[in-house]
């Protein structure tokens, strides 16, 4: 009976990048014509699990997944705008996409899916990730090769609750992002352009419910946007080196970012408060792991210590919780 029924998604997996994708129920209609373009995997792939990282809570507005088995995107390229829906039938993968951006959507589309990524590499070492690594051949690290969409985000999820950041983020891209191009599903957006984020009034952040220090951050990446997003082009170490040049980014908000700009295997989030706990509980019986017994469990996986927390998160094993959730905060309303 264990094998015959898939695990509900829970919080943790959510968090390890699992999004519920509906079975494929025909080809949708689309009024206008897209660019388009078939790829065939060289093994499984599972897009929920695959684009999962790429949600920024179920009312992302630069993501969405639809019941015809279709995941969009929305992405600010170097080109411009675009749109991106993907779907699966049977091998072959397909992807459409509208907008200006819309070539250099589909020029990265293997790379996007996990092209890059190799999950043969990965030897586990322990039998909750032997099982789970078992359970989910479909699991590749994605790469966007853009820097700021990924950066903005993890900038807003620093030191609050990830409804609070969620919040933000929709909240900030629907109100100054441009309508996404193509036949996208209702209130899809894409991401505003750098000169767009330093222009938004201060009391607009503070709607949002973004403090001052988060909000500057924000301002002094944009304003080195350019310098930023050439990071994508550099590895994963020397992307990490440049983005915390920049004052409020660490190294929690520097591996965040290139796991999914850069597919990044190795690249471990340390100084967050629930992820040691969660690998050291897994691991190792231990919920009151800190980043130091968690690297030191994860040492045995170098190379592969994001794809191994990852593993951890997705298998749903966590420790009971012990206190209630820590309270969501508004400052929009002080």
């Amino acid at each position: 009976m264990a094998g015959r029924f898939a695990p509900r998604p829970t919080r943790t997996t959510v968090r390890g990048g699992h999004v519920a994708m509906s079975s494929p129920r025909g080809p949708r209609g689309a009024p206008a014509s897209p660019r388009t373009r078939t790829w065939v995997p060289n093994g499984p792939l599972d897009l929920g699990l695959v684009l999962g990282p790429l949600r920024r809570g179920t009312g992302d507005p630069t993501f969405r997944t639809t019941p015809d088995g279709a995941a969009w995107r929305t992405s600010l390229t170097p080109v411009g705008p675009g749109t991106l829906r993907v779907t699966r039938h049977d091998d072959t993968v397909r992807g459409q996409a509208w907008g200006p951006g819309a070539d250099w959507l589909l020029d990265r589309l293997p790379e996007l899916l996990g092209a890059a990524d190799d999950p043969s590499a990965f030897v586990p070492r322990h039998r909750l990730l032997a099982f789970t690594h078992h359970r989910l051949p479909g699991l590749r690290l994605l790469r966007t090769g853009l820097v700021l969409e990924s950066l903005i985000p993890s900038i807003l999820e620093q030191k609050v609750t990830t409804g609070e950041a969620y919040r933000a983020w929709r909240l900030l891209v629907r109100k100054f992002g441009e309508p996404a191009p193509g036949p996208a599903p209702e209130r899809m957006a894409v991401m505003p352009a750098p000169r767009t984020w330093a222009l938004i009034p201060s009391w607009e952040w503070h709607r949002a419910g973004v403090d001052d220090k988060r909000a500057s951050t924000v301002l002094r990446a944009v304003r080195v946007a350019a310098r930023l997003e050439e990071a994508a082009r550099m590895s994963p170490e020397e992307a990490r080196a440049r983005l915390e040049l920049v004052s409020g980014i660490g190294p929690w908000t520097s591996a965040e970012t290139v796991q999914r700009s850069h597919g990044a295997v190795d690249a471990v989030t340390v100084g967050d408060l629930h992820l040691p706990g969660i690998v050291g509980w897994a691991l190792a019986g231990d919920r009151d792991a800190d980043d130091s017994v968690m690297l030191s469990l994860l040492e045995p996986y170098a190379g592969q210590r994001h794809r191994a927390a990852r593993l951890i998160l997705l298998s749903g094993r966590t420790p009971a919780r012990r206190a209630p959730r820590m309270p969501h905060g508004d400052i929009g309303r002080l």
